[in-house]
């Protein structure tokens, strides 16, 4: 069979996919429908110093080709994912990488301290959730801010730092290379496009924070030039994020350079999708002569530039 198995830097993983944060919950909340040793690893929900109600509902709408979600990263707060969350994990026998996000560079680094190193695969910052404050202002519109954020958390943690990014900016290169500088050990991309929805009836947004995060499979052109424009500006490992929903979506971002790829909105209606992508994955690589995925790349690396 060929080999699925990637590595981000130093964390190995079996398989390529990743569950994503904000939709497969603290882990284990997919069971028994959608275990999570269908992934590689999985990506629990974003995690606060304190617990968080989030925004008010509705939280959700459907678009034509994707999800508006302001969820407002509720949450339970670094305690109780301490305590309780985190155990159940490793009772499991799983280690997870453990989103986070604070209000400021002292908050994610007295969160990372709390941590484990030896309990998580990594530790995702995420200094994207356009969900939160107002009009989503957010660290990661900031190549400074994130390169103090980045570097407060890599002082403060043993283990390995990614970072997550947000498309809603100039130049997302620029930005994945401030985090490269200040010791992310990776960089995830991307986090959810600011949209918004209008209810005809009122004239205005259904969400109290009147926009939203757009996810789903109308953002994965978007993803794919993310994930190519920093491969080329970083020598740092690139998480692809948005969109995928088959095997062919995340060949794609393997082949804009991702070294693994994360599934969200597409969970939510398909949770046989995991299993169906790996499949295609080992049909892909048997049909080109490849062993494994590392030898694929190598492929297209050698391929003529058109």
């Amino acid at each position: 069979m060929p080999d699925l198995s990637v590595r981000v830097g130093d964390v190995a993983l079996a398989n390529p996919l990743l569950a994503a944060s904000g939709c497969f919950g603290y882990g284990l909340d997919g069971d028994p429908l959608l275990p999570p040793e269908s992934f590689g690893a999985v990506v629990t929900k974003t995690v606060t110093p304190a617990p968080r109600r989030g925004n008010p509902p509705p939280r959700l709408a459907e678009t034509a080709a994707g999800l508006l979600n302001s969820i407002g990263l509720e949450n339970v707060g670094l305690a109780a994912f301490l305590d309780e969350k985190l155990p159940a994990l490793a009772a499991r026998g799983l280690r997870p990488v453990v989103s986070l996000a604070a209000g400021s560079p002292p908050e994610f680094a007295a969160m990372a301290r709390a941590l484990d190193p030896a309990a998580v695969l990594a530790l995702e910052l995420n200094l994207s959730c356009p969900n939160v404050a107002p009009g989503g202002a957010n660290f990661a519109t900031d190549p400074a801010a994130v390169a103090v954020v980045t570097r407060a958390v890599r002082d403060a943690f043993a283990g390995p730092v990614w970072v997550k990014l947000t498309p809603n900016v100039t130049d997302i290169a620029e930005v994945a290379a401030a985090a490269a500088r200040a010791g992310a050990d990776a960089v995830c991309a991307i986090n959810t496009l600011l949209g918004m929805d209008i209810d005809l009836e009122t004239g205005r947004s259904p969400f109290a924070r009147v926009t939203a995060g757009l996810s789903g499979p109308a953002v994965l052109p978007v993803a794919l030039a993310a994930v190519w424009r920093i491969r080329q500006a970083v020598d740092v490992p690139v998480v692809g994020i948005g969109g995928a929903a088959s095997a062919a979506d995340v060949l794609k971002f393997l082949a804009a350079g991702a070294d693994a790829v994360q599934l969200g909105t597409a969970l939510f209606s398909d949770p046989g999708l995991p299993g169906r992508i790996l499949a295609g994955l080992e049909a892909e690589l048997e049909r080109r002569g490849c062993a494994s995925i590392a030898q694929l790349r190598a492929l297209w690396s050698a391929a003529p530039d058109s």
